[in-house]
């Protein structure tokens, strides 16, 4: 994928540089909602290897960047035990300051395009109840509530489920 630009800031693939930033924007944004328990990316070790992650077949991770500063991240990824033409939406944070310009929306926006790109019919996400705000973006994208979890992520300490079917 070519890096886009949106509003100054440009959205690319994910590089190995970038795997230290990103995990520092993942901790500190869940710690701030008071998220950061066992069963969440916060303790998951991929955290701080992303790229390599990443590199994984049916995958995208993309990156914000503005002036050379990281401004988060959002990613597309096949999780084990999912139904057959079934991504995950993936770690999806973004610094304080970027919130309510947009920049989510575009982020989830390309991962959606992207995913539906490689093949994938349908998107499913893994949230919790401190996130409420990132939640409500994703019923405006038309993701539908579950009654349980999908695959087998790992990330139990996850209580909210959604799935959203690609066009």
């Amino acid at each position: 994928m070519e890096e886009l630009n949106w509003n100054g800031i440009m959205i690319r693939p994910i590089c190995p540089q970038d795997n230290a930033a990103i995990a520092r924007i993942i901790r500190s944004s869940l710690a701030e909602f008071g998220a950061n328990h066992p069963g969440t990316v916060y303790y998951d070790d991929t955290t701080d290897r992303l790229y390599e992650l990443f590199r994984q077949h049916g995958s995208f991770y993309f990156i914000a960047e503005k002036a050379g500063e990281i401004l988060g991240g959002a990613g597309i990824f096949p999780s084990p035990g999912l139904p057959e033409g079934t991504c995950e939406l993936v770690k999806m944070y973004l610094i304080p300051a970027t919130r309510g310009m947009g920049l989510g929306g575009q982020m989830i926006a390309l991962c959606l395009d992207r995913a539906k790109e490689a093949g994938y019919g349908q998107v499913y996400i893994e949230s919790m109840p401190e996130l409420r705000k990132a939640v409500s973006v994703y019923e405006k994208f038309g993701f539908r509530h579950l009654e349980g979890p999908m695959g087998q992520t790992g990330h139990f300490g996850c209580a909210i489920w959604m799935l959203k079917m690609l066009d």
